[in-house]
């Protein structure tokens, strides 16, 4: 038998991912559809392994969020103005400038056309599309109110891009100020330290100050192993990132982020900002608390919060309250529980999240500002400071010779 993977709407309007065993695919669709299941999508956990090795199929590729965006945008607009569903897809479907995009629509328009609810046809899309997006078709699909749900989604999505857009801002300079170090010493190391060792050539390393004999050492240090040792350096990276990818890499990693005092405290901040908001926006679509919550811990990156944020969803069909299922995850800040807490006890949860949300954007943007202002000014300091230590190594002997030379004369 094979196992396949199966992504289902269960009678009581929950969507759910589970792994079945069947002879055959038809068979599972048969036997689910007479269970009252909605097939979104099923896959052979096989055949899902071998794209993966091959380096996938298009469909299941990422897409850019700027196009994204915008087909969402025209999208909105075109079912506002009274066009059937059909009809506006194929009209953007023409118009879309990404090739990846407009392949994955046309799979779209055909399931469409094929009878499958627009939500469905998204779905079988695989992971090109995120499950935040899915959910709330499904939603306004429910509601009646698509446009409205793809405005509100639009919404979403621009404010997540603004803030990781924040963020690469906010790292671009202090790395290339780092970048910068690094080549300054490897191109002064390498190239200039040496021709000037070559004016000290018949001064002993006892008569040369402690400064330039140390800046020295590291210099022939470098550039004597640097055949091997730049080649170590790439090679130790690449595995760091392609180790990175792995689940207990990336979880490690994430863990460690964690515990750093600035960077954990950030990645926190964030995680509440973008949980909140995505619990919101699938709230406001008419999602299930639960449906909701299990949805929206699928967004968080950090995979040690997402580890943590496990115990949430089965605390909430437990019958405990939200808030303090919440609580039990122990990442959530104080502020942020005592806000959710309010907004769950006066029947304003959805408004409450949105609240708490944008004070953490909010917070974030004053956060990162500081960091980026304490930074540039360290890591120009250091620059500073590098340069002035190998400055002094090179021209200290040379003033020493000069005064020596100096008093010599006096002298005689």
């Amino acid at each position: 038998m094979a196992e396949y993977i199966c992504r289902l709407g269960t009678p009581t309007g929950e969507i759910v991912t589970r792994n079945i065993e069947a002879v055959a695919e038809r068979e599972l669709r048969s036997k689910l559809e007479r269970e009252g299941f909605r097939i979104f999508s099923i896959s052979s956990t096989g055949t899902k392994g071998i794209r993966l090795a091959m380096g996938g199929e298009s469909r299941t590729r990422k897409i850019k969020t700027e196009d994204f965006l915008l087909f969402n945008q025209q999208m909105s607009a075109l079912l506002r103005a009274g066009l059937p569903i059909l009809q506006a897809i194929g009209i953007l479907r023409k118009r879309v400038a990404n090739e990846q995009l407009r392949l994955l629509l046309e799979n779209v328009e055909e399931k469409v056309r094929a009878g499958h609810a627009l939500s469905q046809a998204f779905a079988a899309q695989g992971e090109a599309f995120p499950r935040i997006y899915v959910a709330s078709i499904l939603a306004g699909e429910r509601s009646g109110s698509l446009d409205e749900v793809l405005l509100r989604y639009v919404t979403y999505q621009k404010t997540i891009s603004d803030a990781r857009r924040k963020i690469k801002k906010s790292l671009t300079y202090p790395a290339v100020l780092m970048s910068a170090s690094i080549i300054l010493v490897m191109v002064l190391s390498t190239f200039v330290i040496p021709q000037f060792m070559k004016l000290y050539g018949g001064v002993g390393q006892g008569d040369l100050p402690m400064i330039t004999v140390t800046v020295v050492s590291v210099s022939s240090f470098i550039s004597t192993n640097l055949t091997w040792l730049l080649p170590t350096v790439i090679a130790a990276i690449i595995f760091l990132l392609i180790w990175r990818r792995t689940p207990n890499g990336r979880l490690t990693v994430d863990r460690w982020i964690l515990k750093t005092p600035i960077a954990g405290e950030t990645v926190r901040m964030l995680t509440i900002a973008q949980f909140t908001r995505s619990l919101a926006t699938l709230l406001a679509g008419g999602i299930t608390l639960p449906e909701s919550v299990e949805i929206a811990s699928e967004s968080i990156t950090n995979r040690g919060l997402r580890e943590a944020s496990s115990g949430i969803l089965a605390g909430i069909r437990e019958g405990r309250p939200f808030t303090d299922s919440l609580e039990a995850s122990g990442w959530v800040s104080e502020l942020a529980l005592d806000m959710i807490g309010v907004g769950e006890r006066s029947g304003a949860l959805r408004e409450m999240l949105d609240e708490v949300a944008n004070f953490y954007d909010s917070e974030i943007d004053v956060r990162l500002n500081a960091i980026t202002t304490f930074i540039e000014p360290v890591i120009l300091i250091f620059m500073g400071g590098l340069v002035m230590t190998i400055l002094l190594a090179m021209y200290l002997p040379l003033f020493n010779m000069i005064g020596n030379l100096s008093g010599g004369r006096g002298g005689a």
